[in-house]
């Protein structure tokens, strides 16, 4: 039998230990041997990993040790400021054009060899990578030697000793993206407003803060953090999949000029006013699509007591993210049947619940387009209204039309539906059951944590249990949960199961069900990437609304909660046990959004 080539030993040892299938095996070898592949150049692993979505650690150990290349453990190394500093100084000394080399072959020199202290040991996710020695040569060491280093792991130091360029800023630096300007608002200007003012042309500050909108919009950000920092600095996050993370830090500025530049930018609040909540609004048109911006400004305390500093969060309202289809929500199981039900009777109260920003006004405004339809009057009191809704009149609340009067005079502006954007007091939630009660469709929002608990809120608020009762139709619990990526996503192996038989899977579960873990990659936010929901859905069925409408002093939520399981509601957990079952998320994601089921 004639000797196997290197080749052909890497895809037989990855197809005989379950890493590819037969089938991806010809179809890579028929794809490196193709006429554009001798082009490209591409081996087999890295063939397998970039185009069939082979698991690249996987791939790549048993490519190492064919090759003989050694594998260095990195939770086994001393990664401490002085060896980040070693790497460092071997980085900063590339040019520029082999820095982005050494990124692209995703490589890091790591230490010199205890045994032979004249050589450098390099690690290498991909040890195969034919750019490597180009790289490794300018490093200036008469030795090295190349190993084999997990992918998560060189990524992480990666960050530590080379963290990204934000490439917007850069190009920004090099005025090659031009910010369309709108006109700022007109104010006074002031002898003491002189340095600001220096200050602010001097750092072109306009162009950063237009540049930071529209970079949020393209990244898909949901909130925009500026805020102020003792030393001159002023931080930029964006809030991105529900984590913040720094987008950028500007330093040597008096934070007061760049809360000036937001300020001129931003309608209805004052740029002189320092010492009060304001909210405004921004409107631009970006990548041809009319964007809005909701403003909150609030002042801060820090050490620096001569300054008068604030934070700043922008709330991205992109129309394009609105939701009109219910069946994109992803309900799952008993909750799609009973929200359903409750949209479609011709009266009562839906209501949503969960903390700020688990997506509650989506899934409402996804409810709404289903019911939609000329021959109603669809009437919403929101404050502030945040997404346009078509076919529905949306009041306008300001200085001459309050919140509460607004709910006050709804009933004499003939509404077939309505909805209120938060049940937040007495009048407010009295209202919304007195509409329910006599044939609306009422839609709303509490703040509590789970769907039991949302009927004892508005008990408390003082409203009738017998009103509850005959009120409310359903009662949906919502949390976001953070996502896997499909591109880096792996299985857990059988030592990390253990874990998941402790948090309540059955033995069952763990043979019929693939489990995954985060592991992260260039395409992601360390193994995350988008959100879904989770869903917990209270109908109100017979048996629980004589559960309320026998209420005493208090309402029973563990009755409550006990009868619910039985007419076949899944609690938040249950709901996030299912999204790992579809390989959608990971246990850490369900346990940090939902609490233990008593």
């Amino acid at each position: 039998m004639p000797e196997l080539d290197i080749t052909d030993k890497i895809g037989y040892t990855l197809l005989k230990k379950g890493i590819i299938d037969f089938e991806t095996l010809e179809k890579s070898l028929k794809m490196k041997d193709s006429e554009e592949n001798k082009k490209n150049r591409k081996n087999l692993g890295q063939i397998l990993v970039s185009e069939f979505g082979a698991d690249h650690d996987a791939v790549f150990r048993e490519v190492a040790n064919l090759y003989a290349f050694r594998e260095v453990f990195l939770n086994d190394e001393k990664l401490d400021d002085a060896r980040v500093a070693f790497v460092k100084k071997f980085i900063d000394a590339l040019p520029e054009g082999q820095r982005e080399m050494m990124t692209q072959a995703k490589m890091l020199p790591f230490k010199y060899d205890e045994r032979q202290q004249d050589k450098l040991i390099i690690i290498a996710a991909d040890p195969t990578d034919r750019n490597l020695p180009v790289v490794a040569r300018s490093f200036n060491v008469k030795k090295y030697e190349i190993c084999y280093v997990r992918l998560k792991d060189l990524q992480n130091l990666t960050e530590r000793v080379a963290p990204k360029q934000n490439e917007f800023l850069k190009l920004l630096d090099e005025d090659k993206v031009s910010i369309d300007e709108a006109t700022s608002g007109t104010e006074e200007e002031s002898v003491d407003e002189d340095a600001l003012e220096a200050e602010i042309s001097k750092s072109a500050l306009v162009n950063l803060f237009e540049g930071c909108l529209v970079e949020a919009v393209r990244r898909g950000v949901s909130d925009v953090h500026v805020v102020a920092a003792e030393g001159n600095k002023t931080n930029f996050l964006f809030r991105v999949d529900g984590n913040l993370q720094v987008w950028h830090v500007q330093e040597n500025t008096i934070p007061e000029a760049v809360m000036a530049v937001v300020k001129d930018r931003t309608k209805n609040v004052d740029r002189f006013e320092r010492e009060m909540s304001q909210d405004g609004f921004i409107q631009r048109t970006i990548d041809g699509h009319q964007m809005r911006f909701r403003v909150s400004i609030m002042p801060i305390v820090t050490t620096e007591f001569k300054h008068k500093f604030e934070s700043v969060v922008i709330r991205v309202l992109d129309d394009r993210k609105v939701i009109t289809d219910l069946e994109k929500l992803g309900l799952q199981g008993p909750a799609r049947g009973f929200f359903y039900k409750a949209i479609q009777k011709p009266q009562g109260i839906i209501i949503l619940t969960g903390p700020t920003g688990c997506g509650k006004s989506t899934t409402l405004i996804a409810a709404l387009y289903q019911v939609i339809d000329p021959t109603v009057n669809v009437l919403t009191i929101e404050e502030p209204v945040e997404y346009i809704i078509k076919g529905a009149r949306q009041l306008k609340i300001g200085p001459k039309m309050s919140f509460e009067q607004s709910i006050r005079g709804i009933l004499r502006h003939d509404p077939d539906i309505v909805l209120v954007g938060e049940m937040r007091d007495k009048i407010t939630a009295e209202t919304a059951v007195k509409m329910a009660n006599t044939g609306h469709l009422v839609f709303s929002t509490l703040h509590t944590n789970d769907a039991p608990s949302a009927i004892a809120r508005l008990y408390k608020m003082g409203i009738e249990p017998f009103l509850l009762a005959y009120a409310i139709n359903v009662i949906v619990a919502q949390r976001l949960i953070r996502t896997l990526c499909k591109v880096c996503k792996q299985p857990l192996d059988n030592s990390e199961k253990g874990d998941l038989l402790k948090f309540g899977f059955t033995d069952e579960d763990l043979v019929k069900h693939t489990f995954y873990k985060a592991v992260g990659c260039d395409k992601c936010n360390a193994g995350w990437k988008g959100r879904a929901a989770i869903h917990e859905a209270l109908y109100f069925s017979k048996a629980i609304k004589d559960i309320v409408l026998n209420a005493g002093e208090k309402v029973d939520e563990n009755a409550i909660r006990e009868q619910a399981s039985k007419d076949g509601m899944w609690t938040l957990r249950r709901s996030g046990m299912e999204r790992m079952k579809e390989g959608t998320t990971a246990l850490e994601e369900v346990i940090a959004n939902t609490t233990e089921e008593e």
